[in-house]
């Protein structure tokens, strides 16, 4: 224009006119052709400016529900456009949730960026005339941004699938997918760098969007929070968040809808193996991204929003592009509606009836907060169900909505009016700060200020109203009534000797599983069924923290914090014959058994005689199954916190300290200061004048001795503190004084929980994965009592305030330590990371073999380690049900049953006959395995035997069941499944078919039927030595010691009679014990998975005192020679343990039942101990197996290779040393670490060929030898040449005698005097025999 203006000005206005004119003329075409509803035929890519173009076309053409906004501008200055679609788009109306898709993150996958241009199109285009898109375009505010990396697709190549060309990143080479703040790292970005990101940070926290899909390229996958973790593991770790099954929802919402998406196998060229079960992933499961942006959604805004991959090739041909249209158009529309479940509403000023913004909105339960938008909007998606729905802000008394009942479809709608602090009432019940419902269902509660308070206060909580003694049938009512779904959880530990449940309530905001982090805190009351006031309390304390949850800040912060277990009654049987009234009585005070439950514990100093009662046990495995830190034990008759230690060794009243008691006198001080009277010291004045304790606490050993007390075995035993508080002077006071006793310990009990935030806390973890280290000991200095990491590796450790050096340590891991200091209030957070051992052939450090490691093996060892750890295998059960019938069968009955096993399950059973008994009856073998027809030597073989005393027949009806619950559940059950798959199982029922006939149900003590026909206990008939044998085997001992002989076992568990104990070897009577670590170990196994037998109180009338942890030297119960166990150790090189499985050998079939619930989890603890330890492959050079090297175990235990040079052997935990020896090859040596939880360390032995010669080098000793031959060679040649010149000398002398013996015939007669003997001592001698006869015939005539 400027050249036509110079050259002619009077030609402006008409070529003005003409540009004019044909601008009218273009423009409106571009528009119309750029107008996708008209022509578009997806066939064709569009760039920056056609993009921008159409977008504003369709913005000028929807103008009443469209509107093009940019949020920012990219590095090379390119708007980063968002089209809103909604009702008025130009205006914010309350009532209508945010959503958003963004696409092209990734400059070259493009896929996102068109299908996203056609949804633009196609919901302008049908509103209005589509009734579904019309409502989702009404009621939703829709935004939709393309391209967030336009820079990246303008460098990216049309073609390119694996994204070679450079696009991926923005101009400035950075991933935008990688450089958003993240949780668990610092991203180290500048933002000058990313402008895209940081619009899109602002953009996300200024519109509070509720639902997001991010849309990606390179496979089809729909992908969920989180996409990271701390441990960074680059895969195969999931990352829970905890709205976990909400975004699997949504996930799946998106990818059922996508033909190909949903079926989970994407088959992209580079990956052709890679599957997705229904097409969705955790983020982090797949692959590990830090700095991502649906994280980042999900943590800093309301928005849940979720990965979607779209399509295998990057930027694929525009020839495809109708077709992934196609494949997503339903998944994106579908998705969009998933905003609007849940529950909905709005929150307002009671008073005035403002919009507050801003106000958290927390769903009990959930650990993931929402705020309201500039209307008092918001939008909490959910899941159908019941939930807890508070509104809390700043200045305002908290509203809770208690029962919200979320249904499929449309959210529920649930308003909050909220009152401002020091407007409430002075009396009464407050009438704002209440929630109101209009589809959902609630129950609504409000804070009640006290009457009695002179002055208005911030918060009063909501108090119990009704105090009364509750008998057993009305607190359990009264506990299975409490409807708080989301933050309790009832449970029972076990019975009374009545069978009276033992109840206990968790309140937590998680009630029915272990946190990570969260302490487990527990209260115990009614231990002594007549001291009533603890039981009472406890369940004031649930309805108080129920109802307050939400509302009262510290009940919630206490609930959301807290894994809180509360026990009401310990002896609700005493309670029952107890009276009201009794002061300082004894009636009730003890179980039904008349045992004192507080004298009847495992002690440090005094041996517990008394048998353990059924409530004892019970709380001994809770306490060993929950990962307690705190606890206090509630009592009555004075007014005391007591703290351990209870006893000492000499059973005098005197202080006896235990290693933290100033951190037990800090917690029960705690507890005493918030109880007015009980801090005073002067308890109970009237009945104990003389009693007085300083600030209300006291050591127990120094008020009276207590043997078999809880606190102290709670401290010793696990990693739980415990008092004992005595909470009145009265035992049994009336009820109309519950009230009182509530007043004055309300503040106490809350403040005692709060206790278990004391301290120092953390995560042990693995280096290298990141994952926690269960079991992990926390020791500090000069302070001697450890502490140990739960199963997910976190750990809580009570300290005073101050600095402490700490150390964690593990088995396997190199310790660290560190120091920490104790803040005066609340707790010190310390993890510790922990570098794993691994050591190679003479103890190097090895290579990392994760890299190369068989996929199915690492799988194994997740399984394992998954049934090792915490409720693993209590899962496992748990997840099958099989019912049975329980009986005794006899011989004939119990062939059939295995028969019929064989019959309906063929694929994996395996019947044979290893023998028969004296009368004749088949010793039968079942097999089960995957491959029972094939010998399978890698995998673990594991024996379990019963029936050696046919009087003990409990084992035969375990093992029958066992076997049928293995076989019923293969294929059903996925543990199961796999273990038969990973194991080969051999189960012997009866290895005595006589002796079990003969003997009789009902007789503990008889021994009929123990021997076999021949009168033999076939105990004592397993001798490997001829010499050591007297009489020849008996066909049952003949018929296993040739099983036992095969070989190729790793462990045999023999099941018996007559005690209640798990024995190792040896019988005979050895010292020391040879591998008695290990065979102790797999004994402790079992008897730690048995509920009763791991306590050491057998029960047992022949049994005098507690067996440790019920595991014993078999030697030490009765020794004998020729036992089953120490064959199978000596000759078969197996370990062996035998389970003895009840006092009474031949209990009545009415008891089968329990002795296989209590037996079941100890069974399967064994298929799963099996596989650990040390295992590997013996190999030569060339990959050669060789079968029959010796391994030699830390010196000692030898095993030996097998079929395909495989070799397994179980060891304790810890470090070993592993030897390998075969002729004609070197020695190896190798240090492994055997962990309790982790499958066998797999070793590959390879031989060199053994070059040495007399322990010297072969090249030496070849040298050596060639050097010496060399030597005698020339000697000897120097030798056979002197010899030579003399012989010859010699024999030229005898030649011319006899060529002249005529002439000297005479002289020869004269001078030859002697024998032919002398003759024959001359050296020289004739060549011919004729010669010399006549010289013999000559010299005889002379």
């Amino acid at each position: 224009l400027q050249l036509y203006e110079m050259r002619d000005v009077n030609t402006a206005p008409k070529l003005c006119f003409s540009l004019f004119g044909f601008l009218l003329f273009v423009v409106p075409n571009v528009i119309t052709a750029l107008s996708v509803g008209e022509i578009e035929d997806y066939q064709k890519y569009y760039n920056y400016l056609e993009m921008t173009q159409l977008l504003k076309s369709m913005a000028l053409k929807y103008p009443h529900i469209a509107n093009l906004s940019s949020i920012g501008l990219s590095v090379q200055g390119r708007e980063l456009w968002v089209m809103r679609i909604t009702k008025d788009p130009n205006a914010d109306i309350p009532g209508k949730p945010k959503c958003k898709y963004v696409g092209n993150m990734h400059g070259d996958e493009t896929i996102s960026r068109q299908v996203l241009l056609y949804l633009v199109e196609y919901l302008l285009a049908r509103f209005g005339e589509d009734a579904r898109i019309t409502e989702l375009v009404t009621n939703t505010d829709i935004y939709i941004m393309p391209s967030m990396n336009p820079d990246g697709f303008e460098k990216s190549l049309e073609g390119d699938c694996n994204g070679v060309s450079g696009g991926r990143s923005n101009a400035n080479n950075i991933d935008l997918n990688r450089s958003f703040p993240d949780q668990f790292d610092k991203i180290n970005v500048t933002q000058e760098d990313i402008p895209e990101v940081t619009a899109v940070i602002k953009w996300i926290l200024d519109q509070k969007f509720v639902l997001s899909g991010n849309l990606h390229g390179g496979t089809v996958v729909a992908s969920y929070p989180f996409d990271d973790s701390a441990s960074h593991k680059m895969q195969g770790y999931y990352s829970r968040s905890v709205d976990d099954k909400l975004f699997k929802h949504l996930a799946l919402t998106y990818a059922k809808n996508h033909p190909v998406m949903r079926t989970g196998e994407p088959k992209c060229p580079d990956s052709p193996d890679e599957t997705f079960k229904d097409g969705i992933t955790n983020g982090a499961e797949w692959y590990d991204v830090p700095g991502g942006m649906q994280d980042f959604n999900y943590l800093n805004g309301n928005c849940l929003e979720i990965t979607i991959e779209l399509s295998c090739c990057k930027f694929p041909l525009a020839s495809v592009l109708k077709k992934e249209w196609d494949y997503n158009r339903e998944s994106l529309i579908a998705y969009l509606e998933q905003v609007h479940i849940g529950v909905r509403g709005y929150v307002k000023e009671a008073t005035s009836g403002t919009p507050l913004p801003d106000v958290r909105i927390v769903v009990a339960g959930i650990n993931h907060n929402l705020t309201t938008a500039q209307f008092g909007d918001y939008y909490r998606l959910l899941l159908p169900g019941t939930y807890n729905v508070s509104a809390v802000a700043t200045g305002y008394m908290t509203s809770t909505a208690f029962g919200v009942r979320v249904a499929e479809g449309k959210a529920a709608e649930l308003n909050f009016t909220l009152t401002p602090l020091g407007k409430e009432p002075i009396e009464g019940i407050a009438k704002s700060s209440t929630p109101t419902t209009t589809t959902a269902q609630a129950v609504s509660t409000s804070t009640e200020p006290s009457s009695t308070v002179p002055e208005m206060e911030a918060h009063q909580p909501i108090q119990p109203q009704k105090f009364r003694h509750h008998g057993y049938n009305d607190m359990e009512l009264f506990l299975r009534m409490t409807d708080f779904p989301s933050i309790t959880h009832l449970y029972s530990v076990g019975k009374s000797v009545q069978d009276k449940e033992l109840y206990v309530m968790v309140i937590s905001d998680n009630p029915t599983v272990h946190e990570p982090g969260e302490p487990e805190f527990k209260y115990i009351a009614n231990m002594h069924g007549n001291e009533v006031v603890g039981r009472e309390l406890l369940l004031n304390l649930i309805e108080y923290l129920c109802l307050n949850y939400g509302s009262d800040p510290e009940v919630t912060q206490l609930v959301n914090s807290t894994r809180i277990h509360i026990m009401p009654s310990m002896n609700p049987d005493g309670y029952e014959i107890a009276k009201e009234g009794d002061v300082r009585g004894y009636t009730g005070r003890n179980n039904s058994n008349n045992y004192d439950l507080n004298r009847n514990f495992p002690d440090q100093f005094t041996v517990i005689t008394e048998p353990r009662q059924p409530e004892t046990v019970a709380v001994m495995n809770w306490i060993r199954n929950n990962p307690f830190v705190l606890s206090a034990n509630l009592h009555g008759g004075s007014l005391v916190v007591n703290y351990p230690f209870d006893d000492d060794k000499q059973g005098r009243s005197e202080y006896s300290k235990c290693p933290d008691d100033k951190v037990f006198q800090q917690v029960a001080r705690a507890y005493s200061q918030e109880n007015e009277l009980m801090h005073k010291g002067h308890p109970c004045e009237s009945l104990y004048p003389q009693e007085f304790f300083e600030d209300g606490i006291t050591n127990g050993a120094n008020w009276y001795n207590v043997p078999g007390g809880m606190q102290d075995w709670n401290y010793l035993n696990s990693n739980c503190f415990e008092v004992t508080i005595e909470l009145g002077c009265v035992k049994y006071p009336k009820a109309q004084e519950l009230p009182s006793y509530w007043e004055q310990n309300r503040r106490a009990l809350l403040q005692f929980i709060h206790q278990v935030h004391r301290g120092v806390k953390g995560m042990v973890k693995d280096r290298k994965d990141g994952t926690g280290i269960p079991n992990a000991t926390i020791t500090v200095e000069e302070i001697d009592h450890p502490v140990t990491t739960s199963l997910a590796g976190d750990y809580w450790r009570l300290l005073i305030p101050g600095t402490y050096h700490l150390t964690a340590s593990a088995q396997g891991y190199n310790s660290v330590k560190i120091y920490a200091t104790v803040p005066e209030e609340g707790v010190e957070i310390v993890d510790f990371r922990l570098t794993r051992v691994h050591l190679e052939p003479n103890g190097q450090a090895s290579k990392d073999l994760g890299a190369t490691q068989d996929p199915a093996e690492v799988e194994l060892q997740s399984f394992i380690k998954e049934l090792s750890l915490g409720q693993g295998l209590e899962q496992l059960i748990q997840s099958t049900a099989t019912e049975s019938i329980f009986r005794y069968r006899r011989y004939q009955e119990l062939s059939e049953f295995l028969r019929g096993l064989t019959l309906n399950f063929p694929k994996i059973t395996l019947l044979r006959s290893l023998g028969h008994s004296v009368e004749f009856r088949t010793i039968w073998a079942l097999e089960i395995s995957n491959k029972p027809d094939e010998p399978e030597p890698s995998k673990p073989k594991i024996r379990f035997v019963a029936g050696i005393h046919g009087n003990a027949p409990v084992g035969t009806e375990l093992l029958r069941e066992f076997a049928a619950f293995l076989c019923i559940n293969y294929g059903k059950n996925p543990a199961i499944t796999r273990l038969i798959n990973e194991t080969r199982i051999i189960i012997l029922p009866s290895i005595n078919p006589d002796g079990r006939e003969l003997a009789r149900e009902k007789q503990c003590n008889s021994t009929l039927g123990m021997t076999n026909l021949h009168g033999k206990d076939l105990d004592t008939d397993f001798f490997g030595n001829a010499s050591h044998r007297v009489v020849e085997a008996q066909p049952e001992t003949r018929a296993v010691m040739n099983l036992i002989l095969e070989r190729g076992f790793s462990l045999s568990v023999a099941l018996d009679g007559g005690s209640l104990l798990a024995t190792y070897p040896y019988d005979k009577p050895v010292q020391p014990v040879e591998n008695e670590e290990t065979l102790k170990y797999l004994a402790n196994v079992y008897a730690t998975n048995h509920p009763k037998m791991y306590l050491g109180d057998t029960g047992c009338q022949i049994n005098v005192g507690n067996i440790p942890d019920g595991v014993l030297r078999a030697a030490e119960r009765q020794s004998h020679m020729g036992s089953m166990k120490d064959f199978s150790v000596d000759f078969g090189h197996c370990p062996e343990i035998t389970v003895y499985t009840g006092c009474c050998l031949f209990p009545p079939a009415g008891q089968l039942a329990t002795l296989w619930t209590e037996n079941r989890k100890a069974l399967l603890s064994m298929l799963v101990e099996v596989h650990k330890g040390v295992r590997g492959i013996v190999r030569d050079k060339s990959g050669k197996p060789i079968v029959g090297a010796m391994i030699v175990l830390n010196g000692g235990v030898r095993v030996f290779s097998g079929e395909g040079g495989y070799f397994h052997a179980l060891l304790a935990p810890g470090n070993h040393n592993v030897e390998a020896v075969a002729d004609g090859y070197q020695q190896q040596r190798h240090e492994v670490v055997v962990s309790a939880y982790e499958a066998a360390s797999y070793i590959v032995i390879e031989f060199d060929m053994d070059n040495r010669i007399f322990g010297l080098p072969r090249e030496f000793v070849v040298a050596t030898a060639a050097a010496s031959m060399t030597a005698l060679v020339v000697t000897a040649c120097i030798i056979w040449c002197v010899c030579s010149a003399k012989s010859g000398q010699q024999k030229d002398g005898f030649h011319r005698l006899r060529q002249h013996r005529d002439d000297y015939e005479d002289e020869i007669r004269l001078n030859s005097i002697g024998s032919k003997k002398s003759l024959l001592s001359n050296e020289f001698q004739d060549e011919s025999e004729s010669d010399e006869d006549t010289l013999y015939a000559n010299a005889n005539k002379f």
